[in-house]
């Protein structure tokens, strides 16, 4: 209609200008369409050029505030929690204490720097971050530290399976001693674990019920929280069972034989494993962006408060598994707390082991499905192909088997994955991503770049002695002292 009382007009406006011109309907009438095309592309013209220059708007998040505490906690939680009481041995209650409060701090404040660096780029993966600020390295940085946090999970869920299937089976099957034959052995229970159960897994096109696994896992660590809990008033101090004597001695007047009393200040060899093995607990930046992207009626400072609210909750969960282990076996405790635990004629500490165990198993396909997909992603491989699928699986499977096959402990992954991709996820690459992407003063500059320089600072100091440790201990069993 606007076309047509806009071309009347124009036609007006000749004909006032020359009203002895002869009128020839069929010219007008081509006059008439070329007019209206002309218009419309002009508006068609308009509109993409008005369009071209809206912001992407990410779709609405549709989680609750509640819902996203919960997944955030789901990702913060990990197998690091089983190696928090020997931290705690080998620190002493106070350092200890220092370094979880320290940490949880230091995490929380690494994610408002993650947030604040969203906020400018309108990036929602970790990965685009490190993408905008560094280009392609910065991207491939992101991907490396994610891709070792991953494998280094992994890793440590299928040690747990190692070290605690063969116990689960010495109950099941009545021995009363370690039994030395080939199917008790944790190497061979792993591999065929993974042969019959992981990888059938692994190899399915999409995850389905398997992303349900996560609150179950969570749900077995409260579980065996209780059950510390429990077992603290339940069992004796180990000195004292171990030595009826000396028992009779610490209750003279005045005799200190320092059996089951807690160390508020301790170091020794073993104390640098905590540092890594409460980063390796605490890591969950990876999974920061996702979730925020998923809250309903996000911003920056509701996503801060969802992980203040979930860090909170991991710190009081730590902080009991790792008090009450310790103040069950004090320096006797064991790297990995639930082996620490007899299970020969304990029937609660079986339930606890498998539960665990069957937790950790259907994690891992969760964890291989996140590295592939990232790892297919690097290469630029968006269409499916069953051949590069099932090769790709094998080949990371394979190659975790043989790591786990050949670790000897599980606070050897804590430290290695603590003290390099841990440490990168949650000091170096938020603060160098925030001083890259904002327009910062001097002074907003010194806390970021403090924080950069712990890190550094971290991996510097943690790495070297961790080798040294392994040199030292290597050494000492060769010698047989």
């Amino acid at each position: 209609m606007n076309d047509e009382v806009g071309y009347s007009a124009e036609l007006q406006s000749l004909g006032d200008g020359d009203s002895n011109e002869s009128y020839d309907p069929e010219e007008d009438e081509k006059n008439r369409v070329v007019f209206q095309q002309e218009n419309a592309e002009s508006r068609v013209s308009l509109t993409h050029q008005h369009l071209s220059k809206k912001k992407y708007q990410h779709p609405l998040g549709r989680t609750s505030f509640r819902m996203s505490v919960f997944n955030l906690s789901n990702a913060i939680m990990g197998s690091g929690i089983l190696g928090l009481s020997y931290a705690l041995a080998n620190t002493g209650i106070i350092v200890f204490v220092l370094m979880l409060v320290s940490f949880t701090v230091l995490a929380l404040y690494s994610i408002h720097l993650l947030l604040l660096c969203s906020k400018k780029t309108d990036c929602m993966v970790y990965e685009d971050l490190g993408y905008k600020a560094f280009g392609m390295p910065g991207k491939c940085a992101v991907f490396g530290s994610t891709f070792l946090q991953n494998i280094g999970a992994i890793l440590s869920y299928m040690f747990i399976v190692k070290s605690e299937l063969p116990l689960v089976l010495q109950f099941l099957m009545g021995f009363d001693t370690k039994n030395e034959s080939w199917y008790m052995n944790g190497n061979y229970l792993v591999i065929m674990v993974t042969v019959a159960i992981i990888l059938p897994l692994c190899l399915l096109k999409s995850l389905g019920y398997l992303g349900y696994t996560s609150g179950f896992s969570l749900a077995c660590m409260v579980f065996f929280l209780i059950v510390i809990i429990y077992k603290k008033f339940d069992l004796p101090c180990p000195d004292l069972e171990l030595n009826s004597t000396m028992q009779a001695a610490k209750m003279i007047p005045g005799n200190k034989t320092g059996m089951c009393e807690p160390e508020y200040v301790e170091f020794n060899t073993k104390t640098i494993y905590a540092l890594p093995t409460i980063l390796f607990a605490y890591v969950c930046h990876p999974s920061i962006l996702p979730i925020y992207s998923e809250l309903k009626e996000r911003t920056s400072k509701k996503m801060e408060h969802v992980s203040t609210v979930s860090f909170l909750s991991m710190f009081f969960m730590y902080i009991l598994t790792a008090f009450f282990g310790y103040f069950t076996f004090y320096d006797k405790v064991n790297e990995d707390l639930l082996r620490t635990y007899d299970a020969s004629h304990d029937v609660l500490i079986l339930v606890v082991r498998l539960a665990v165990v069957t937790a950790v198993i259907l994690t891992v396909p969760v964890l291989f499905f996140v590295v592939r997909k990232s790892l297919l992603e690097l290469i630029k491989q968006k269409k499916f192909k069953w051949k590069l699928h099932i090769s790709v699986t094998l080949v990371l499977l394979a190659f975790s088997v043989v790591l786990v096959v050949f670790t000897p402990s599980i606070k050897d992954i804590f430290a290695v994955i603590g003290a390099t991709s841990a440490n990168m996820l949650m000091f170096i690459l938020p603060s160098a991503l925030y001083l890259k992407l904002q327009t910062l003063t001097t002074k907003q500059k010194i806390k970021p770049v403090i924080f950069l320089a712990a890190g550094v600072l971290c991996t510097l100091i943690t790495v070297p002695l961790v080798i040294i440790d392994w040199v030292h201990t290597k050494q000492s069993n060769n010698t047989g002292y």
